[in-house]
C-alpha cells in the first residue's frame, strides 16, 4: 500500500497542475445535471405530469456512474501514455509488487470520481434534489463509488496494457462505455426497457451502482426512486465481483505485458 499511495500521489499532484485538466474535471459533470437533466425533465413533465420534476433525482446516480467511466478511461489513457514514453520500465526497477503499480493508478481514479460525485450530489441538491441525511447510507453510496470506479478503471488499464497505440485504445474503450451506460437503468427506469434491454441491463453492473446508489443516496419516498427492485445486498455483491474482476484483468494483462 505504501507503493501504491506513492504513486497515487504522483498521479494526484499531476492532475492539479494542470489548470485546464482542473476546469474540465470541474464543469463536465456540472453541464451534464444541467443541460442534460433539465432537458429531460421538461420532457418527463410533458410525458408524465406531476414525475418530471423528480427526473434529475432518479438521473443523479447514473451522471455519477458515468464520470466513473469517464474518470476510467482518462486514467487507461494516461497509463497508456507512461507506457509508450517507457515510464512504467522504471516502475518496474522498483522492489515492489505489480499489483501496487496498478492500485496507484487506480485510487488516483477513484479519487477524481468520488470527488466529481459529491460535485455532482450539491448540484443535484441547489436542483432540489432530496438525498438521505443518514450517515451510514452515505458511507454505502461511497463504497459503491469506490468498488465501480476500481472495476471499470481495472478494465481501462487491462486495454491499456494490451494496445500499443492510442487510437487502438479509445476505440476499444468506447465499445465498452456506451453499453454500459445505455444498456442500465441510468437514464431510464428497468421496467420500461424491453425484455432484451432488460437481460442486458441485469448482467451489466452498472445497473447495480445506479441501484445501490439510488436506494442508499436518495430519499427513501422519492416517486422514480422506487422503481428499484433490486436488492441492496446484491448491489453489494455484483460491485465486489466487478471490483476484483477488473483489477484481475488488469493485473493479468500487465504481467503479460512485462513478460
Amino acid at each position: 500500500m505504501n507503493a501504491s499511495l506513492t504513486l497515487w500521489q504522483k498521479y494526484m499532484q499531476k492532475s492539479l497542475v494542470h489548470k485546464e485538466e482542473i476546469f474540465g474535471f470541474l464543469i463536465q459533470p456540472i453541464l451534464w445535471v444541467v443541460l442534460f437533466g433539465v432537458g429531460m425533465r421538461s420532457l418527463f413533465s410533458e410525458m408524465l405530469p406531476g414525475e418530471g420534476s423528480d427526473y434529475i433525482t432518479f438521473m443523479l446516480p447514473g451522471i455519477i456512474a458515468l464520470t466513473a467511466i469517464d474518470g476510467s478511461i482518462g486514467g487507461g489513457s494516461t497509463w497508456l501514455n507512461e507506457r509508450l514514453r517507457g515510464m512504467v520500465k522504471e516502475y518496474l526497477v522498483a522492489p515492489i509488487p505489480r499489483l501496487s503499480i496498478l492500485m496507484g493508478n487506480a485510487l488516483a481514479i477513484i479519487t477524481r470520481s468520488v470527488a466529481q460525485a459529491l460535485l455532482i450530489l450539491l448540484v443535484g441538491i441547489l436542483m432540489g434534489v432530496e438525498l438521505s441525511s443518514n450517515l451510514l447510507h452515505w458511507l454505502m453510496g461511497l463504497i459503491f463509488i469506490f468498488g465501480y470506479g476500481l472495476g471499470f478503471s481495472g478494465i481501462a488499464l487491462a486495454l491499456a496494457s494490451s494496445t500499443s497505440s492510442m487510437g487502438a485504445y479509445h476505440s476499444l474503450i468506447f465499445i465498452l462505455n456506451l453499453p454500459m451506460l445505455f444498456l442500465s437503468n441510468a437514464l431510464y427506469p428497468l421496467f420500461a426497457l424491453p425484455a432484451w434491454m432488460r437481460v442486458a441491463a441485469l448482467i451489466n453492473p452498472t445497473t447495480y451502482i445506479i441501484s445501490g446508489l439510488r436506494q442508499s443516496l436518495l430519499q427513501a419516498d422519492s416517486p422514480l426512486g422506487q422503481t428499484e427492485f433490486l436488492p441492496l445486498w446484491l448491489c453489494f455483491v455484483v460491485i465486489a465481483a466487478f471490483a476484483a474482476l477488473g483489477m484481475g484483468l488488469a493485473l493479468r494483462a500487465f504481467q503479460r505485458t512485462v513478460r
